[in-house]
């Protein structure tokens, strides 16, 4: 479907990656990974010819419909309404709508033989194209898959950004649902996202039956829906034929590998090195000294993957002691200022020494509010939140590691922070002790990947020490390595911790607890993420399996044999009428779509025989995009009202 034939992707003097070749064959679900910066993301832009290659060849082969999820989404203006932004996205609708719409007005406004001619033809070939873009049924599919994925119909005249991230989410998926890719590409989509809609992307995404390609950091998502793995590091594109597991296996062996390999180059190149120096100067032993300098020249330097250089670790220091109650809300309620209404209301918690807890639910319930309630940020507006004895809390906004200042040094962001009270020689261990080395102290903060932003934000909160740990959404922009060292390190931590996060992995290897906020109120589970969804699930199927007794009382059993005649007689009695009036509306729709599927039929015929002069033809595609509308919307009314008339039918 798609190969990658020695691509090279230069940035200024530096490149991105050299002599990338790979496959994306048809059907695949490709994960790829690596580093932030490494070049992910410029593989789709390649992909979508947004960009160029250097070098080398992208292939497209058999002309894939590509359906591209963003990970930034914007409305290309204020006030643009979402059915507006999702047919806008849709590749080539729109170019190939208004070349239609050109070329119409076009041909109304000139009489020479030649010309119009000449826009016949191309109006025919556009026409064409706008057909083969399902551009007559596209604003119906639209609607159908926003409908599907939660939205009301009143939702699509709102503004696109009045909507929340995820909701943006569902409908950027949703126009691309719409256009029937044979090829989805996914840029980070879990980003943002709340716990709930990750597992509905998940779900969404398992039932796609086209070609996948995802790049993501989410290792929930890349374990549950690819099967190939292509890394992106180092300046180099390697393809493993597995799912994320087999990757991170084999990129072991192959790192001890690389390691062994520039080992021997390393020593290699200073035996050329320490030769050439020594013996340059000597006529005897010029030619050779020349040969060797060919020899190093042509040598093709070995690079390690970034990971290994930049993932470094993170080690929390012991937590003060503290009292075995660490916080508790009594009868607890937050309005936010101006507000009619609590977002949440008496709530009576407990968090104890020890409690590592994760707080989930959709956005918008309230999650990084009760957060900060607990972190004594903000308190309660009805009730109290009490702090236990020796109580130290760390509260790590989103935002934490963008307050730092782009221009200064990771030295000077520790000192800052840690005051005069701390040695420098103590300090430098401590930024030992978070991954940085006596060379990265002195980059700046503007040039650190996103992990090490956030290890830097770690560090500055634990230069005074905290033993009640409060973070909100800690792995966003992390990678795989970054996320991988944050939860090994919140996990081994000893002491207490509540958090926000949409990372599933990440609440699965490291909450004990989980405290869910949704419409039943805010609840606690005693147990892990795993245990959690178990439980949710068998209260969704207790609900569904009760919902069919909630139709009947207490008194039911008692009614007799002939009652129950008499009362189903009765009802049958009160529901003809309607019956009669559905059966009157399937038939008045069935009759209007067989007139309009003829007056379709008749314009197509004198349209392929070239029989209508060039006003009949545009009047007659005008006619027929207005036709398919019509017919949507018979289609739609057509099937609502036989499907009730079914269900009225088989009603007892």
């Amino acid at each position: 479907m798609i190969e990658f034939r020695d691509v090279s992707v230069r940035y200024g003097s530096e490149p991105l990656f050299e002599h990338a070749s790979f496959k994306i064959n048809a059907g695949e679900r490709i994960g790829i990974v690596g580093p932030n910066g490494s070049g992910k993301s410029t593989l789709f832009r390649l992909i979508l010819r947004d960009l160029t290659p250097d070098a080398g060849d992208v292939i497209e082969e058999g002309m894939p419909r590509i359906g591209f999820v963003r990970q930034h989404l914007k409305a290309s203006a204020p006030d643009q309404s979402l059915l507006a932004y999702c047919l806008e996205g849709i590749p080539g609708f729109g170019q190939a709508e208004k070349d239609v719409l050109r070329l119409e007005d076009e041909l109304t406004q000139t009489t020479d033989p030649v010309v119009r001619d000449r826009l016949l033809r191309a109006l025919g070939e556009a026409q064409t194209a706008f057909e083969q873009l399902g551009g007559y049924t596209l604003e119906a599919r639209v609607k159908e898959a926003l409908g599907g994925l939660g939205y009301t119909t009143e939702d699509f005249a709102k503004p696109f950004e009045s909507f929340s991230g995820g909701w943006r989410m569902r409908a950027e998926l949703s126009r691309v649902l719409a256009s029937k890719p044979s090829l989805l590409l996914l840029d980070e989509p879990s980003n943002y996202l709340d716990l709930p809609a990750v597992e509905w992307l998940q779900r969404f995404l398992r039932a796609y039956d086209g070609t996948l390609v995802l790049i993501s950091h989410d290792r929930y998502l890349l374990r549950a829906i690819t099967d190939i793995t292509v890394e992106v590091d180092g300046g180099t594109v390697t393809r493993y034929n597995g799912p994320l597991d087999v990757y991170l296996r084999d990129r072991e062996l192959r790192y001890r590998q690389l390691l062994q390999a520039k080992a021997n180059q390393d020593r290699r190149r200073e035996q050329l090195e320490r030769f050439i120096e020594r013996f340059r100067a000597q006529a005897t032993k010029a030619a050779q000294a020349q040969s060797r300098e060919k020899q190093l020249e042509k040598m093709e330097e070995i690079r390690l993957p970034a990971r290994s250089r930049s993932a470094g670790y993170m080690r929390l220091p012991k937590a003060p002691h503290a009292g075995a109650e660490i916080v508790r809300l009594e009868d607890a309620a937050y309005t936010y200022p101006g507000g009619d209404h609590p977002i949440f209301s008496h709530v009576d918690l407990r968090v104890m020494r020890g409690d590592k807890i994760a707080i989930v639910g959709y956005n918008g319930m309230g999650k990084t509010t009760l957060l900060r309630l607990l972190a004594g940020v903000r308190q309660p507006t009805e009730g109290k939140a009490v702090f236990g004895y020796h109580v130290a809390p760390g509260y790590q906004s989103q935002d934490l590691a963008e307050t730092m200042s782009p221009d200064e040094t990771v030295f000077n962001i520790a000192k800052a922070a840690a005051g005069t009270s701390l040695p420098e020689k103590e300090l430098r261990n401590r930024l030992g002790g978070f991954g940085f080395d006596a060379e990265d102290c002195a980059k700046q903060v503007k040039v650190l990947s996103g992990g090490e932003k956030i290890r830097l934000a770690f560090l500055r909160l634990f230069l005074n020490p905290p033993n009640f740990l409060l973070l909100d959404e800690p792995t966003t922009h992390l990678d795989l390595e970054g996320r991988e060292t944050l939860q090994k390190a919140v996990r081994d931590y000893d002491g207490t911790v509540v958090l926000v996060s949409h990372d599933v992995e990440f609440v699965r290897g490291t909450a004990e607890n989980i405290l869910e906020i949704s419409r039943r109120g805010i609840r606690r589970f005693p147990g892990g993420y795993d245990y959690y969804m178990e439980k949710t699930a068998q209260e969704r199927a207790a609900d569904a399996a009760a919902a069919p007794a909630k139709a009947e009382d207490d008194g039911s059993a008692r009614v007799s044999s002939k009652d129950l005649r008499r009362q189903r007689a009765q009802e049958r009695a009160a529901r003809a009428p309607e019956m009669k009036r559905l059966k009157r509306k399937v038939a008045e729709a069935e009759a209007a779509i067989a007139a309009l599927e003829a007056e379709q039929a008749d314009l197509t015929a004198r349209l392929a025989e070239g029989s209508l002069d060039p006003k009949g033809m545009a009047d007659a595609g005008k006619r027929l995009k207005d036709i398919q509308f019509e017919l949507n919307d018979l289609t739609r009314d057509w099937e609502a009202a036989a499907t009730a008339l079914e269900e009225l039918t088989a009603a007892p």
